[in-house]
């Protein structure tokens, strides 16, 4: 059969005009974030006793959810912060084609991060870096001298950063977007706001402010789990995922599922099912963008892959 393909320009923040050829499946749906991990109690301290997470959770599983649910990939993103965890995950992208990116852990206050940097980013799916800002005690740990060190050697390697952090930390998520224009970042989880509390201020107005910055995208992810596990409804969504798309609009969200992790709260299918039913008054073309081709476009993914 002959290769459908169409033209696709765009601008990316990196400062250069890329040109490529989008093939059909280009378009095809893209999770733009779950995790894998082989369960360790001291490897993965965050999660909790009893919890329904203390357990495995490998390609394998993801697989045939990814193939009910219409979806052609994955992005995997870090769950450890070890350079092994980054190891691992493209190991498991090697063997597992429909991992279309790794978004690793690197530690960017290394003294060694530009040699590390140069050793991952020859990995064709090695696609960005995250580091758990949301844990760290200090809430201006994104502005610290060696991080900002780190950023601009990631830059310079034209790799993605993932902002992990609460509401209380966006402030310094939008000082460390504007020092660096031309990095790409992408706000996990729409900024962890208190769903469960049904409270928008601050978390609304700091959305506002960071979604100015052109460079910065937003992940519409990780949603249930900040909500009520056992009784949340979409109906509680539905005012934070309103300022999310005014913010950032449709060209500059992706849709995620936090998979496993929103097991805690939801079924994989009705993770995506509800952000399905919001953006049905999209275009077509709009909802291909947020089910996978903005995905593609901002961890720069192959068509081939």
């Amino acid at each position: 059969m002959t290769e459908k393909f169409r033209e696709f320009r765009f601008a990316a923040a990196w400062g250069v005009r890329y040109e490529c050829v989008m093939f059909e499946n280009a378009r095809e749906r893209i999770d733009s974030h779950q995790h894998f991990w082989s369960y360790d109690p001291a490897q993965y301290p965050w999660i909790a006793p009893g919890s329904a997470l203390q357990r495995d959770w490998l390609p394998s599983d993801l697989a045939p959810l990814l193939a009910d649910g219409g979806f052609g990939g994955s992005i995997a993103v870090q769950a450890r912060q070890t350079v092994e965890e980054s190891r691992w995950l493209l190991e498991l992208a090697e063997h597992h084609s429909f991992i279309k990116g790794v978004v690793g852990w690197l530690d960017l206050r290394s003294p060694a991060i530009e040699s590390q940097l140069e050793a991952f980013s020859r990995h064709p799916k090695f696609v960005g870096v995250r580091h758990v800002a949301q844990d760290e005690p200090d809430d201006r740990f994104l502005l610290s001298e060696a991080f900002l060190i780190g950023i601009a050697a990631l830059n310079r390697h034209r790799l993605a950063y993932d902002l992990l952090v609460y509401p209380r930390q966006l402030t310094a998520a939008i000082v460390l977007a504007a020092k660096f224009p031309a990095q790409m970042f992408v706000l996990d989880h729409i900024g962890k706001p208190p769903i469960r509390d049904g409270t928008m201020t601050p978390w609304k107005e700091r959305i506002q402010e960071l979604a100015k910055a052109p460079n910065v995208w937003c992940k519409v992810s990780g949603m249930v789990t900040e909500a009520d596990h056992a009784g949340w409804k979409a109906s509680d969504l539905r005012p934070y995922l309103d300022v999310v798309f005014e913010a950032f609009g449709p060209n500059r969200l992706m849709f995620g599922s936090d998979w496993p992790v929103c097991l805690l709260a939801s079924s994989y299918d009705r993770v995506a099912g509800v952000v399905e039913d919001y953006v049905s008054q999209l275009t077509k073309a709009e909802q291909a963008d947020l089910f996978g081709g903005n995905a593609r476009r901002f961890y720069r993914i192959a068509p081939s892959a």
